[in-house]
Order: C-alpha cells, then structure tokens, then sequence
C-alpha cells in the first residue's frame, strides 16, 4: 500500500508537470534570451562551435556552455527549425526541480502528502512554469543545484554512502556552475546553508570523515563548473576578459534597482499570492506547524535568498527564481494547516484562504463572460480553444467555489492546481490572438528574393537577435565586412537609415521589403521596434 502510494504521487506529479510544460510550447514567439541561446545551438550544431561558442559568428562567452549544449542536441535530433524541439530540454530540466524539491521535502521529514503539495505549489507558481517554457539559463542552473542540495542534505544526514552523496551533490552542482557560473552558488546553495546552520547547527564532532567528502564536492564543482571558463580563458584571453569584465560591471551599474525590489516576491507565485503571504507570517504559523524546526528551515532559506539577492544592485525580475523554490515549500506548510483543519477553523482565520480561493473561484466562472469582451477578435483556428478553456475554467471555478461551500479543502486545494492546468493546457492558445501583428513580416521574403542568387546578407549595425535566429544563418554586419563590392543586401534598422543612406550615397540604393516580427503591434507603423529592419538591395551605380 505504501508502495503504490509512493508511487501514485510521483505519477500524479510528473503528469501534472508535463501538462504545465509541454502543450503550446511553439505558441510564444523567441524572445531576446531564448534568441542568444538558440543561435548560439545553432551555430554549435551547425558549424561546430562547441566550446569556443559563437553568436551570429562572434565570440560568445558571456554564458556558459551546458544548456547550449543540451539545446543544440535537441536541434540535432529533431530539427533547429522546431520550437517545441529548442523549448524541450528546459521542460525536462524543470522536471529535475520538482523531482529534487519531492525528494528534498521527504528527507527534511515531512509527510509524502506535504512533499507532493509542496512540488504541486512550486510547479504552478506562474514564474517556475513560466521559466520552464522558456529557454533561457536561469532554470539549468536552479534545477542542477536542487539535485546537487538534496545529495549534500543526504551527506550532511548521514544518509547512504557519504562518498556517493559527495560524487553526485559535486556533479550536479558542478552542472549548475557550468550553466550560468556561480549564480546559484549564491543565490540558492549559500542560503541552505546559512539556513542549515542557524536552524540545524552543523556538527563538528565527527568532522574528519566528513572532511574529504567535502573536498570532493568542491574539487567537482571547480573542475567541472570551471573547465570551460579555463579553457576559454586560455585559447581567446583578449576577447575573454573584455566579457569578464563587461559582465561583473553590470552587476553594480545596469538595471539598477533599489534595496527593496523584491519585496513583492510572494506574488510571482500567482494562484498562491495568499497562501504564500501568509505562510511568510512567522508568529502566525509557529503554533500551526507540525514540524516547526523544518518550517524555520525553509523561512530562513527563503529570506536569507531574498536578502543576498537584494544587496546587488542589478534587479530584474527573473532573477527571483531562486527564491521562489524555497518559498513553495514554505507555502506548503500553511497549506498542509489548511488541509487538516480547514473544517475547524474560527471564522477570523477562515476568511483569509476563502477570500483566496473564493476570488480564484470566481475569476475562473466569470471568464466565460469576460473573454466576450477581452478576446473580441478571435484568430482563425483559435474557436475551439477558447470553447475548451471556457468550459473548462468555468468547470475548475464551480468545483471552487463548491468546495468552498462544503468545506471541503482537499477538492479546494486540486481544484487549484486543475485551473492553472487549464489555464496552459485550453486558454494558452488564445495568447495568440494578443500577439497579432497585421503587419508581420519574417526573414523568408529576405531569403526568397536572394536564392538563386550570390548576393549577400549584411547588417548595417548590430540588429536583434530574434531577427538573426528567424533567418537562419550568420548575417554579419558592415563593421565586420567594410564595404564590399558589388550587388548586397543590407537590413537597417529604421533610427539607421539616415546614416545607412549617407554612407552609400554612392551606390544605387532599392527597398526591397522589411522584416517585422513585432507581437501584438506594427513596427512598421512606429518605425521604433527593434524587431524591425528594412531591407535594401545595393548596388554600385
């Protein structure tokens, strides 16, 4: 019985994250990050640029290589020209994640229950699904370091071969420097440890057989995580350096932020903005939690996060990641309250979750009614999305608000988890009808008026990565190429053109068409869009 229980959560779980994975990966159009990682593949799988890594035939060297590498053997094996082929190896490295927060939250000592709710909140919390979708570097590094705590958790406890935990927490945290540097290091692995000290204390009395151990898990995490930057750093030191210290610049002088942020952090959580909230509320939850050691333990690994990540003065959103995998498992603590005494509740407490719960209830009924008025304009094919996601909404909102009313906490808590795997599985579609631009134009026209013909590409100045990843292939710019002779084509962007035109005043210059792959409005008509570009045939006089 406890075998198939086991195991009947660990499918429930793996079936619920493919379908916040998987379906519609090909429905967002590549933004600038995924754009750098996909040519970057692209140019590996292509040209063989494995390890001294290119973009757009350039020197790349601002990330490291593992994710480009895993997304380069996806193009490989399915085809560079497939979305959902480029999309899926940050699906399944997000799967690690959940795996590693499962297995972690069992070894803390919490329930199986508890451990396979606390995977359910983080899998659809809006910003881990979200960047599971999305193939940039910050889910590589985030997942490889989970694995890497769970195996240091299981050294640190004394569970199995210490040897073994050693090799495999190395190996993955290893990965995880290999993915985006010591980012995680930082953001993710310091916290536990600050927070494993100041809750657990670390026991100094039998340090010697944990000695090596240690030194091995370091020695890995240096060899592997650093043996690109070394490499790299040996074979182009010029070019190497100029992006070392471009990127530690940026660090202290882009995007700067103010101390506070990220103090609205809870609500990258989306569905679980409340509970999370709530669950952050140390003097409420002391007296509410089974297990008040474990609580404390993962409180203090999510402040402590949020603080480290607080004192760089470079902000941006995604960098939140971090942070919001200890969060979910600090939700999961309220949650696991609410599931055992939800009936009991005084009517002070209990207006907090049937607020909660009761607004996502009547969202999810109402969209039937408001998609009337917010999708007026339904894409051809989109009609039978927006039929599935109707129904299917108002079905999730009705089990709501009836669990509301039957107090009924158990059908509350999945029927949560069953709206936001609507939301991707039935009303993800629609996004496309937001996303059209009536004046969309793509590279193919570029590549059709040049077949069959010797004429080149060039770029007047350094244009989006998007436009580059669309084409294809290498479109080098005038810089790298001077001025070549003959008949060209050269792609300006639109605050270019007076120079462009300036700078070939002597050629016979001919627009030819444009390439716009703005969403949801017309570069063409602002003119403003970096997406944009003209596309001019050249040729001498």
């Amino acid at each position: 019985m406890k075998t198939t229980q086991k195991f009947g959560y660990g499918h429930v779980l793996v079936l619920i994250s493919i379908l916040l994975l998987l379906p519609h990966l090909q429905v967002l159009p590549v933004n600038i990050m995924e754009a750098r990682n996909f040519i970057t593949a692209r140019e590996m799988g292509v040209d063989g640029h494995w390890i001294m890594t290119t973009l757009n035939g350039l020197p790349r060297y601002e990330k490291p290589p593992l994710p480009t590498w895993l997304t380069a053997f996806s193009g490989l094996l399915f085809g560079f020209d497939s979305l959902v082929a480029m999309r899926l190896p940050v699906t399944l490295i997000t799967l690690l994640l959940v795996g590693s927060v499962y297995w972690l939250s069992q070894k803390t000592g919490l329930s199986k229950r508890q451990s396979f709710h606390n995977s359910l909140i983080l899998i659809t919390s809006f910003y881990i699904f979200f960047a599971g979708r999305d193939n940039q570097w910050d889910m590589y590094c985030h997942s490889f370091m989970m694995a890497g705590i769970f195996f240091l958790w299981r050294l640190i406890k004394g569970q199995g071969h210490l040897y073994t935990q050693a090799l495999l927490a190395g190996v993955f945290i290893g990965c995880s420097v290999l993915s985006k540097g010591p980012v995680s290091v930082y953001t993710l692995l310091l916290p536990f440890l600050i927070a494993y000290a100041f809750i657990y204390k670390f026991s100094f009395k039998q340090w010697k057989q944990y000695l090596f151990p240690v030194l091995l898990i370091v020695l890995l995490m240096l060899v592997i995580g650093g043996s690109w930057w070394v490499y790299v750093r040996y074979m182009d030191p010029i070019t190497f350096n100029s992006v070392a210290g471009r990127e530690v610049s940026r660090w202290s002088g882009y995007n700067i932020r103010p101390f506070y942020y990220y103090w609205n952090f809870f609500t990258q959580t989306g569905i679980w903005t409340i509970p999370a909230f709530v669950a952050l509320l140390y003097p409420y939850m002391k007296k509410r939690v089974k297990d008040l050691k474990a609580y404390q333990f993962t409180l203090v690994w999510t402040l402590v996060s949020l603080l480290l990540l607080s004192i760089i003065p470079e902000k941006k959103t995604r960098y939140l990641l971090p942070v919001l995998i200890p969060l979910a498992m600090n939700t999961g603590f309220y949650v696991e309250y609410l599931w055992s005494n939800f009936t009991t509740l005084t009517r002070k407490e209990k207006w907090i979750p049937v607020f909660a719960f009761g607004l996502l209830g009547g969202i999810a009924v109402l969209f039937p009614v408001a998609q009337y008025f917010v999708v007026k304009n339904v894409r051809s094919g989109l009609m039978i999305w927006l039929i599935i996601a109707s129904t299917g909404l108002f079905i999730c909102g009705c089990l709501l608000i009836r669990a509301l009313f039957k107090n009924n906490f158990k059908m509350l808590f999945y029927a949560t988890v069953a709206l936001q795997v609507m939301v991707i599985a039935g009303a993800f579609p629609l996004a496309q009808s937001f996303l059209y631009n009536p004046d969309y134009a793509n590279t193919q026209q570029v590549k059709n008026r040049l077949a069959g013909t010797d004429t080149p590409l060039y770029a007047f100045n350094d244009i989006s990565p998007e436009i580059v990843w669309d084409y294809g292939t290498v479109i080098p710019t005038l810089t790298q190429a001077g001025k070549p002779a003959g008949p060209m084509g050269i792609l300006v962007a639109a605050a270019d053109t007076a120079l462009f035109k300036q700078k070939f005043a002597g050629y016979h210059i001919q627009k030819q068409g444009y390439i716009d792959l703005t969403s949801g409005k017309s570069g063409l008509a602002s003119g403003t869009s970096r997406l944009y570009v003209d596309f001019y045939l050249v040729t001498d006089r």
